[in-house]
């Protein structure tokens, strides 16, 4: 009995401690955040990395059964095409904060939407 309650009060304990801990975390810096959306993009990026190296495993797979068949005399079925493994490339990650202005400028600087603030600035003038 004795052992029981020490283990519950030590169990109950550790629980009011933790929650206790939880909720007094501060929010992420920006610079917490940037390393954790890079590290978000470079997660995705080995993601696709994984699947293309799978993909080309299995294209070599299905070529060396495809031509043991055919060794062998044995009759091959209709081959199903696939579509093609894509290469996701060399990682590289550009930060948003660095992309948005760039490509706001970018956009104001088109000549559509040039146009399209000129009709409207013309339209607001009009009685």
């Amino acid at each position: 009995m004795k052992k029981l309650s020490r283990s519950f009060v030590l169990a109950a304990a550790a629980l009011l401690g933790a929650g206790a801990a939880v909720a007094k975390l501060p929010p992420p810096s920006d610079e917490a955040k940037a390393k954790a959306d890079e590290a978000k993009a470079k997660a995705a990026w080995s993601d696709k990395v994984a699947a293309y190296q799978l993909c080309k495993a299995n294209d070599r797979v299905a070529a060396r059964t495809l031509a043991e068949a055919k060794k062998a005399g044995k009759p091959v079925g209709e081959v199903v095409a696939t579509p093609a493994c894509a290469d996701p490339g060399p990682f590289a990650y550009t930060p948003p904060e660095a992309a948005a202005p760039a490509g706001a400028a970018a956009a104001a600087s088109t000549p559509a939407a040039t146009t399209a603030a000129a009709a409207s600035v013309a339209a607001a003038k009009k009685p």
